[in-house]
């Protein structure tokens, strides 16, 4: 007996395991059921049969018409489609067993290991043997190959079986015995590639045998597939053989595999086409978000941008209330939109990498950096735009004072002048005596006296019109007017007592007695009586402070003036003393006064009663000047109250922005693990958000109390806002590597070891933690990898490398381009020579297809999809209605435009 244990060593380790396993389950069953052997003698027959008719024979007993080995040699030659050594044509016994070990030696070369199974068995004719090796080659020829998701020979064909009849009620395919006897499974098979032979639904569970005989009929008669099984063998079986029934089933198979192959084609076009259709939706949504975005932007800006002046501050304030409501109430949810926008963006890139389509560039205008670049032309509006607000609210208040003080001085000035023009037109003097024109004359000199004390009145009418209009004021006009009056008057009055002056010293010589003491009181009562006024009208002035130290100047400078009081009263007794020595004068020499002071018109009694108004005023400035100090007080309690919660939100937004940088580089576990960890870390800084808010709240109060400075804290609101904004934004970031961490691990088949590896390889020479490599950085990581970069040859491909994973020239390479060269290195993607096989397996070989054969290979909406973008063929073996698919899978991978 010849042995084959040993025969061809170079076949593969996988192949021999396979066939020891039906050798052993061949061994098992030598002893064959009576009513197995019939099947499989019937089954094999017609099998060796159906191929050997290519030959122009057949057999009729299988264990007599194989003993020379003649026969078997041709059905090797014929199913394997190679030529066996000439076969020898003697009759001796020695001649057919040559013939028979050179079958043998073929089928051991073809990687199959023949255990137990000899020539001579075969030439004397054993049937058992000769059935097993007719199910060797049945193995090796006809089941084998057959493969359907990662499985393959019997497993592949059960699960080929399986999916295949799934949809059919009464068909449950678990084995190839009893799953087969009712005759269903067989006509499912059938009806499933070739609907037009059976009528399923008319098929009964409860008749088997006419379900088997119309199966193997229409079997014979249509597909070319020989009757193998009797009907009645098989339902008059308990079980029926499982090797005759898997002959027959892979006749079917391979009846079947050019359908097999159009399936495979359409899974994977309708596979890349899924991808490329969510692709595109990805793109249209960010063309909107952001076009919708840059819209909300350009309205906003000019609205930051106008600088129409109000006229009083509670309009002012108006557009204040108007812009702190865009802060909180419109701005926030534009943040979390251009937030969205990039991570969309990214998600989209790293899709588009990870299915080996080009990069996405949106439309002009429309880039994460334009949008970035108006978002930091609407932050400087906004910064200019609240600064402007908060300028106006001060100009305004200023004009608003210098308007109330320039009424009141103009008013206490037009008081004094009311009557001056009629009393320095009068002709008195010509009708007076001496004594009355010398006394004319010295109220004239009192008189002048009197109007250079309000010189300094008139000029600072003038200059607070001035500054009036410097500063822009409403109401310039009728400020401008009230002053040109004034001067107007001014001057006239000038003039005027100019010419009186002139007329009383023409006279003077004529008269020769003037009352000295009337005189010196007159000369001392007129700027006494002028500093009392000046005095009521700082007792009166209203203030303005910004501070504490502000509020304290003023308190000091009225107490220094409270400290003069004592020695202004002994001027106003002094001066009323003269009076009363004028009295006694005239009483002790019986003069008998002609009426009051002929040189002044103040009188002892108007200074007493100025005297005590004056006085009166002092409390009142007083009570004021506290009432302002309280309120400094108030302003910087609200300021060092918002500077306390200022410096925590600040250092707290500061340890947070370091933190998310630690752990960014030091993130451990599994991605998912990552993930969870990172949005729990979100939601933990989100929980924050009441201390930004309560912050918020204080410094509305402190606008609302005009407070403009704050020398406790070194913080702004808007820094914080920008640097909460800031803390937000890295964490979503950060969140969304994770994703497409994630997003490249599945879809390139990376194992979380691996990403371990590379993210710990990543972070060792990330020296300085700044998430990118520089090129030597990057070179030692390839190098720790067992990349060969550092001869000659290695530099050329590290160069290949750089431009792979850094195509800008920046010289750093980040994580997530490091992770896609990785992946791209260790995995398989679908390619444009792919798609173009595939569709060219469902145009039959073409090298077009038509609108028909993709509605019928492929689903309704992706089978419209392709032909409402596939350009019309043009080449000269084009059909009428023909499309180019050659032109179409390239674009579908950036290699030319659709």
């Amino acid at each position: 007996m010849v042995d084959y244990h040993a025969a061809n060593n170079q076949s593969s380790t996988g192949g021999d395991q396979i066939y020891m396993e039906q050798e052993n389950d061949w061994d098992r069953d030598l002893l064959l059921d009576p009513a197995w052997e019939k099947q499989q003698r019937k089954t094999f027959t017609a099998w060796c049969n159906s191929h050997l008719r290519k030959s122009g024979t057949q057999i009729e007993n299988i264990e007599e018409d194989f003993r020379d080995g003649l026969k078997l040699m041709l059905l090797l030659e014929v199913i394997a489609g190679e030529r066996l050594p000439k076969p020898e044509r003697g009759k001796m016994r020695v001649h057919k067993i040559n013939n028979v070990n050179k079958a043998l030696d073929f089928i051991s070369r073809k990687g199959v290991k023949l255990v137990s199974i000899g020539a001579e068995e075969i030439v004397d004719g054993n049937a058992k043997m000769t059935l097993g090796m007719i199910w060797t080659i049945i193995l090796r020829f006809a089941i084998q190959d057959i493969s359907v998701e990662e499985t393959s020979a019997k497993e592949g064909l059960l699960l080929w079986c399986q999916r295949k009849t799934a949809p059919y009620k009464n068909v449950n395919v678990q084995n190839f015995h009893i799953s087969w006897k009712d005759g269903l499974a067989f006509n499912a098979l059938i009806h499933r590639h070739r609907p037009d032979l059976i009528d399923y639904d008319s098929l009964r569970k409860d008749d088997p045998v006419t379900n088997l005989n119309n199966a193997f009929e229409v079997a014979e008669k249509h597909l070319d597939i020989p009757k193998m099984l009797d009907a009645e063998d098989i339902v008059g079986t308990l079980r029926p053989d499982e090797k005759a029934i898997m002959t027959y089933v892979s006749c079917f198979y391979h009846a079947f595999s050019g359908a097999q192959k159009a399936e495979t084609a359409a899974n994977r076009i309708c596979k890349v086409l899924a991808v490329n259709q969510e692709n595109e939706q990805m793109m249209e949504d960010y063309e909107k978000l952001a076009s919708d975005l840059l819209e909300w932007i350009r309205r906003t800006v000019p609205w930051l941008e106008n600088r129409t002046q109000e006229k009083t501050v509670q309009d002012m304030q108006a557009k204040q209330e108007d812009f702190r409501d865009y802060r909180c109430v419109h701005k926030p949810p534009k943040v979390q939109e251009k937030c969205q926008l990039e991570i969309s963006f990214n998600t989209l890139q790293t899709k588009l990498r990870l299915s080996n389509r080009p990069a996405f560039m949106p439309s002009e205008g429309r880039m994460v950096s334009d949008i970035n670049g108006a978002w930091h032309t609407l932050e400087g509006a906004e910064k200019g735009y609240e600064e402007w607000i908060l300028s106006e609210i001060r100009r305004l208040e200023r004009l608003e004072h210098l308007a109330e003080k320039f009424h009141q001085k103009a008013a206490i000035h037009e008081s004094w002048t009311d009557g001056k023009e009629a009393m320095l037109t009068q002709k008195d003097y010509e009708t007076s005596t001496l004594s009355e024109v010398k006394a004319l004359l010295r109220k004239h000199e009192a008189f002048e006296s009197d109007l250079a004390a309000h010189q300094d009145r008139v000029e600072q009418i003038a200059a607070i019109a001035q500054e009036l209009n410097e500063l822009d004021y409403y109401d310039s006009a009728k400020v401008n007017a009230r002053c040109q009056k004034i001067c107007d008057q001014w001057d006239s009055l000038g003039t005027l007592t100019l010419n009186r002056k002139e007329s009383l010293e023409r006279t003077e010589k004529q008269l020769e007695s003037i009352d000295e003491l009337y005189l010196e009181y007159a000369k001392r009562a007129a700027p006494f009586n002028n500093w009392m006024e000046g005095a009521m009208e700082d007792l009166q002035d209203m203030f303005i402070v910004h501070n504490i130290e502000e509020i304290q100047g003023l308190i000091t400078a009225h107490e220094q003036f409270k400290s003069t009081l004592s020695e202004a009263n002994k001027e106003r007794e002094a001066i009323q003393s003269i009076q009363a020595e004028v009295q006694k004068i005239a009483q002790s020499n019986g003069i008998k006064l002609s009426g009051a002071n002929p040189y002044t018109t103040i009188t002892p009694k108007s200074i007493d009663s100025k005297w005590e108004k004056a006085m009166a005023m002092v409390p009142l400035r007083d009570t004021a000047l506290q009432g302002e100090l309280n309120k400094q007080n108030s302003n910087d309690t609200l300021r060092a109250k918002f500077a306390t919660q200022a410096n925590i939100v600040g250092a707290y937004i500061q340890e947070k922005m370091e933190e998310i940088g630690r752990i960014s580089i030091e993130m451990n576990g599994t991605l998912e693990d990552q993930l969870t960890h990172l949005r729990d870390y979100q939601k933990n800084i989100m929980s924050y958000m009441p201390e930004i808010n309560k912050l918020e709240g204080s410094h509305q109060l402190i606008q609302e109390a005009l407070i403009f400075d704050n020398q406790y804290t070194s913080y702004t609101m808007e820094h914080l806002r920008v640097g909460w904004e800031q803390l937000l934004t890295t964490i979503a970031r950060t969140i969304n590597e994770v994703e497409n961490q994630i997003l490249t691990r599945d879809a390139k088949g990376i194992s979380q070891e691996q990403l371990f590896e590379y993210r710990a390889s990543f972070n060792h020479f990330d020296k300085d933690h700044s998430g990118a490599l520089k090129a030597e950085e990057f070179k030692a990581c390839l190098i720790s990898l067992g990349y060969d970069v550092e001869n000659d040859k290695g530099d050329s491909e590290f160069a290949r490398i750089m431009s792979i994973v850094d195509p800008n020239g920046s010289g750093a390479v980040t994580f997530q381009a490091f992770i896609d060269f990785m992946s791209t290195e260790t995995t398989d993607t679908d390619t444009a020579d792919q798609v173009i096989a595939s569709f060219k397996i469902l145009a039959a070989d073409k090298t077009f297809i038509t609108a028909e054969e993709l509605r019928r290979e492929l689903p309704p909406d992706q089978a419209e999809y392709c032909i409402a973008r596939m350009a019309p063929y043009t080449g000269p073996d084009a059909a009428p209605g023909a499309l180019d698919y050659m032109s179409f899978s390239t674009a579908l991978y950036g290699e030319s435009d659709l």
